[in-house]
């Protein structure tokens, strides 16, 4: 499909604030009617996120405080790639960090955009089972409290709008697909490095 007709052209880029791992910009660009309009935009490193699923079908989540919203959010296991990293190895790191997990088997999912109209921040969604505890090494400033659940009460949750994390939301409509038949996930074992990492 032929999309040139509707892609924006960058004329002017600047960089307005550099944080810790956020990068605003503000750019100029030019309109496929050739008028110029502003964006406004955050680069981000990118991230990834987990679905770590136990022996008995439950599913590993995560509480912690969204200091944005104010509120403590339900989410799967999530973090962002440290430089360098690649998304394969930080969804190994991410799971044993925050939860103390090793998974045997590993599946990508998918690939999402979860602000694309202010961010280029992308998510990939990894499945991950065999799940061994181990112990969780928090960064320094992070807490959360990890909890397991059923499917059915995650997706209660939902139903309710209790459940309101985009990411999470998306991936718990993976796992149904999943789990119906619907969409396929190709698993591998932990040694077995998928071709996209």
């Amino acid at each position: 499909m032929d999309d040139d007709h509707l892609m924006e052209r960058p004329l002017q880029q600047q960089q307005v604030y550099r944080g810790h791992f956020l990068d605003v910009r503000r750019d100029t660009v030019s309109l496929p009617d050739g008028d110029t309009a502003g964006r406004e935009y955050i680069v981000h490193p990118g991230a990834v996120m987990i679905v770590p699923i136990l022996d008995d079908g439950r599913l590993v989540l995560e509480r912690q405080c969204r200091y944005p919203l104010g509120r403590v959010l339900l989410e799967f296991p999530a973090g962002k790639l440290d430089p360098g990293e690649s998304r394969w190895d930080c969804a190994q790191r991410e799971l044993a960090e925050e939860t103390g997990y090793r998974a045997t088997e590993w599946a990508l999912a998918a690939y999402l955009h979860n602000a694309p109209a202010y961010s280029n921040e992308f998510i990939e969604i990894w499945f991950a089972r065999g799940l061994q505890r181990g112990e969780r090494k928090l960064d320094r400033g992070e807490f959360l409290d990890v909890c397991e659940m059923g499917e059915a009460e995650l997706d209660s949750l939902a139903s309710r709008g209790e459940l309101t994390d985009a990411k999470t939301l998306i991936a718990l409509m993976w796992l149904q697909k999943w789990r119906s038949g619907q969409w396929p996930l190709a698993w591998r074992a932990t040694h077995a490095r998928p071709p996209s990492a």
